[in-house]
């Protein structure tokens, strides 16, 4: 599914503003969003997802302008953090409620669950513990694991790599490349960990104050470049 976005402008006064005249992601592209604490990267993916508002300009999900239609909802899987979580249900029952919402029968998505089993570690399910009890990192598997189970056609994850231990963020990069790879989805990430953005991108756009001044297809020897960037 292509994502089209074209002359968008967000300002928050008096100092920051979003401003990117054209970009476009390619359907089946791992698109992702490398950038420093404040550059835009989470305020773009909230306007992906029409969580807020634009000032000026448009997003298209396919040919379905987000702020217009409903439809791309239908396909579209997203974590952004902790606060999409409904926290007094256990992961079982946050889990049949999403299901829910796609029409999956509760068998349906413990079946869609088994690829997370790994992910997982025996920490999340029959724990008969609450959302709200679980650890930082297992919070943060459930919404990721939530918003995969859908098998979306669009995935969008913000900073999915935090708070996970050096284990679970392999599986995680692993269980991506072959979502992409078996389902063709478009994905926009973003995430402040550069060897696994360029481990997992296609492609890599620096936000850098509101804009991008750098987008690149990417490849493994390109760390470099994105290190030296961040370090001057």
């Amino acid at each position: 599914m292509v994502i089209n976005i074209r002359g968008l402008e967000k300002k928050y006064k008096p100092l920051f503003q979003l401003y990117l005249p054209q970009l476009q992601i390619p359907s089946g592209q791992i698109f992702g969003l490398v950038g420093n604490n404040g550059a835009g990267k989470s305020t773009l993916l909230k306007l992906v997802l029409d969580l807020i508002r634009a000032d000026k300009g448009c997003i298209y999900s396919g040919n379905k302008r987000v702020d217009k239609s409903e439809v791309w909802k239908t396909y579209t899987g997203s974590y952004l953090d902790n606060h999409s979580l409904i926290e007094f249900l256990t992961p079982e029952e946050f889990f049949i409620f999403i299901g829910s919402l796609y029409n999956l029968s509760n068998r349906n998505v413990f079946l869609r669950l088994g690829m997370f089993r790994d992910f997982f570690n025996n920490e999340i399910l029959n724990q008969n513990k609450y959302i709200r009890d679980l650890s930082q990192g297992n919070r943060q598997k459930t919404g990721i694991a939530a918003a995969l189970m859908i098998n979306p056609r669009v995935l969008v994850l913000d900073e999915p790599f935090n708070m996970l231990d050096p284990r679970s963020q392999l599986i995680l990069l692993n269980l991506l490349k072959k979502y992409n790879y078996d389902f063709g989805a478009t994905i926009l990430i973003s995430s402040h960990n550069l060897n696994h953005m360029t481990s997992l991108c296609h492609r890599i756009a620096i936000l850098e104050k509101g804009s991008i001044v750098s987008d690149e297809m990417t490849s493994k020897e390109q760390i470099q470049e994105y290190e030296q960037y961040f370090t001057n």
